[in-house]
């Protein structure tokens, strides 16, 4: 039987498969509001097989946004623009559904990628971004602003304010974003956080933060809802996020209740230098599988079928996640299933698409 094909639990949430359709940006938000892109992007994906798919990086306020069309969830018009495409893709897939809560700190305010991905000025609509220090991510962007103490209350509030809203509208899971650079990743990389009160200095202050929403988060929501994190295992630069720290946080997150660990790198500094190839964050996620025991999401660079279920047999990880392949190929879950003898999720308007030489595909439920 296929490992990446078994049963897998992120604490009460049951997924009859170990893929996950991971976060990835659209930039097609209406001042926050998701849109007819967001139907027909996540319907798609939610015919894919995968057991799981966890919507893009989601704003919790307005200065949180990467760029002025990323998704948001902070107020009612938000909430009901999003609950529309929930419920729409909830009518025709069974695949559970996850959002990744986010708040982009100083790498806020910035164009879209296909558009440069610059720092955007205020006088083209740009707006003051906030970090722990007062340190620009290059020479071409603005300093951040320091956040007060009050203002990092306020921010743990509107990250419970955004997941109960996503309760609302009929999430299963919520993933917090603290990777690639955003605003929990500088709070906790030494080479963003320079403070010198309680949220920086020590690695237990440098962590602090990010588990002080996670916790927000899980005291906030039901058993039923699990909740995760999305970390970057390393900034890829000396003196910066490692992996040593990383199993430090895992630790602190299992003792918290954190139901999974979703390993990624990088993001943090214009310095970095990553070693990429297949696999390339696979040891990572091992690593922290090994010495925390949380349930780990292995993702980057995991293009084939006999490599995700190498990973999963091996112990590597519990889940595989994909961006950038399940883009490439929305139906992976299925070509995977077909190569490694396993069934999958199909809508019955789709049965007669099966191969003949691999009849028994789709799971006719």
């Amino acid at each position: 039987m296929s490992q990446l094909f078994s049963p897998i639990a992120l604490g009460n949430l049951e997924l009859e498969n170990r893929i996950v359709i991971a976060p990835m940006c659209q930039y097609s938000a209406d001042e926050g509001a998701a849109t007819s892109w967001h139907t027909v992007h996540l319907g798609h994906l939610a015919l894919s097989g995968a057991a799981l798919l966890i919507l893009e990086a989601t704003a919790v306020n307005p200065v949180g946004r990467i760029s002025p069309q990323d998704l948001g969830l902070w107020d009612d018009r938000t909430e009901q623009a999003l609950a529309v495409v929930v419920d729409t893709v909830k009518k025709h897939s069974s695949i559970a559904l996850g959002i990744q809560l986010a708040h982009a700190g100083r790498k806020a305010s910035t164009q879209p990628p296909w558009s440069g991905g610059g720092a955007i000025a205020a006088e083209k609509g740009g707006w003051e971004t906030v970090a722990p220090s007062a340190l620009a991510y290059d020479d071409a962007s603005p300093a951040p602003r320091a956040l007060s103490l009050d203002e990092i209350a306020a921010l743990i509030d509107d990250f419970v304010t955004a997941a109960r809203r996503a309760q609302r509208i009929g999430f299963n899971l919520i993933e917090l974003h603290a990777a690639h650079g955003y605003l929990l990743h500088q709070f906790l990389s030494p080479l963003t956080n320079q403070r010198e009160d309680r949220y920086g200095g020590s690695l237990e202050n440098r962590m602090r933060l990010t588990l002080e929403v996670f916790q927000a988060l899980r005291q906030a929501l039901p058993l039923t809802m699990a909740v995760g994190v999305r970390i970057s295992a390393t900034d890829w630069v000396d003196g910066g996020w490692d992996e040593a720290q990383s199993v430090a946080l895992g630790q602190a997150l299992k003792a918290a209740g954190c139901d999974y660990i979703h390993v990624s790198s990088g993001g943090l500094s214009p310095q970095q230098r990553i070693s990429v190839g297949p696999g390339y964050q696979v040891p990572f996620a091992k690593k922290i599988r090994q010495e925390t025991g949380l349930t780990t999401f292995a993702v980057g660079m995991i293009t084939e079928p006999e490599q995700a279920e190498a990973i999963i047999a091996n112990g590597d990880a519990d889940a595989i996640a994909l961006a950038r392949a399940a883009l490439y190929d929305p139906r992976w879950p299925w070509h995977a299933a077909a190569k490694l003898g396993a069934q999958v999720q199909g809508p019955k308007q789709y049965w007669r698409c099966e191969p003949h030489e691999v009849k028994g595909l789709f799971r006719r439920t």
